[in-house]
């Protein structure tokens, strides 16, 4: 499984767009930061067109719920892989995940 950068591609399961933002810079994969733990958890989301009377469009990244590598570690605190998969705050509650699309390059993999 390839590591997730910064630059990969985040959505929620209505389509809308996550916000990246790596919690460390020092490890890159071709100028890009690679995601760690707690990564992409706690993001924002854009453009959820989940919107109606009574809907919650998704507009944040609950705690991952799995998808972190179980041997790479940058600063103590695990790799995230493309396989990372969340809820959203979105409705309805707790079916709404958040998964990788893209995870922004092809050259680095790790064993979840």
């Amino acid at each position: 499984m390839r590591l997730l950068l910064k630059r990969g591609v985040v959505r929620c399961g209505h389509d809308g767009v996550v916000a990246n933002v790596p919690s460390q810079t020092w490890v890159r994969v071709d100028s890009s930061p690679v995601l760690v733990e707690p990564d992409p958890a706690g993001r924002s989301i854009s453009m959820c067109p989940n919107i109606g009377v009574n809907i919650k469009p998704c507009t944040t990244t609950l705690v991952v719920r799995t998808g972190y590598s179980t041997f790479v570690r940058i600063g103590g605190r695990p790799a995230s892989l493309e396989t990372v998969v969340g809820f959203t705050d979105g409705t309805p509650p707790g079916l709404v995940e958040y998964t990788v699309r893209d995870p922004g390059q092809d050259f680095v993999a790790a064993t979840s």
